[in-house]
């Protein structure tokens, strides 16, 4: 009987040390888990701040990328009418850049021309002060070039007797030379101008004033021209200034005598020049 207790003292001793040690255990489980999940909700916490933290700057970035999207826009929008307007600025500096080229080769057209012109009256002024030196050096007789035009002017005492429209021996020499000469230029119109003084017309003479003397003078120069020296009719022009275009006062017999001449003007054709300007410029 005292076996019997003793061992189930024995038992109960050992079945209460054992459960003191699983209640050690357990306790010591549950301290282990108390920490864990504190870390876990530490974590979790600072997770939570994280995304909180995170959504801040998600929200802050993707204003900023709007922002940048919308300045972009502009800048495209602003890049595109600047590229129309571009567009239009160069078509126009364009139109008129070829505009202007077209007006410096209109330019330097017509410079050429009357370059040309300019470099042929020369030529026929030379020719024309050859020939008439050549065996006529009168002081009578004057050749000048002005604005391309050749200028003879021949004093009438050489050319017609006093108060007559009839050539003399001696001026049929010098308008042979300037034949020759004008002649050599066919594309060159000669004009005869005749001037008079401003004594009146003898009532006796056929002539009716000094108006029919002067057109006279220049139609007989014409004819000469025409029929003697084969000067084109086409080419020639007769003309008459009467008394009104005096080079000096008719105040002595002396000036009288420098206010009656008769000129030769050999000038470029008018109409070549016209034809000219109504080129278009290409």
């Amino acid at each position: 009987m005292k076996k019997i207790v003793v061992l189930l003292t024995l038992a109960i001793i050992a079945a209460s040390c054992a459960s003191s040690k699983e209640l050690d255990a357990l306790k010591a489980k549950h301290e282990q888990t108390k920490d864990e999940l504190l870390a876990v909700k530490t974590n979790l916490t600072k997770c939570l701040v994280e995304k909180e933290r995170f959504e801040e700057k998600s929200s802050f970035l993707q204003g900023t990328v709007d922002d940048l999207r919308k300045d972009k826009e502009n800048t495209l929008q602003q890049v595109g009418d600047l590229t129309v307007l571009t567009k239009g600025a160069n078509d126009n500096i364009k139109e008129t850049l070829a505009q202007l080229s077209k007006k410096d080769k209109y330019i330097n057209r017509i410079r050429a021309a009357a370059s040309k012109k300019d470099s042929l009256n020369l030529v026929v002024a030379f020719h024309l002060k050859k020939e008439l030196q050549q065996g006529i050096d009168d002081e009578d007789i004057e050749v000048n070039v002005e604005k391309t035009v050749v200028f003879i002017s021949i004093s009438d005492k050489l050319l017609f007797k006093s108060g007559s429209y009839t050539i003399t021996d001696k001026a049929s020499k010098v308008l042979e030379k300037v034949a020759t000469v004008v002649n050599g230029q066919p594309e060159m119109d000669v004009m005869i101008e005749g001037h008079t003084d401003d004594t009146p017309i003898s009532s006796n003479s056929s002539l009716k004033d000094n108006w029919d003397l002067s057109v006279k003078r220049s139609t007989a120069i014409v004819r000469e021209l025409q029929n003697n020296y084969g000067v084109a009719p086409q080419r020639l022009i007769a003309a008459g200034r009467s008394s009104y275009i005096p080079l000096v006062a008719n105040d002595s017999p002396e000036n009288k005598s420098k206010n009656r001449r008769t000129k030769i003007i050999v000038m470029p054709r008018l109409n070549q020049f016209f034809n000219l300007l109504d080129q278009k410029v290409e």
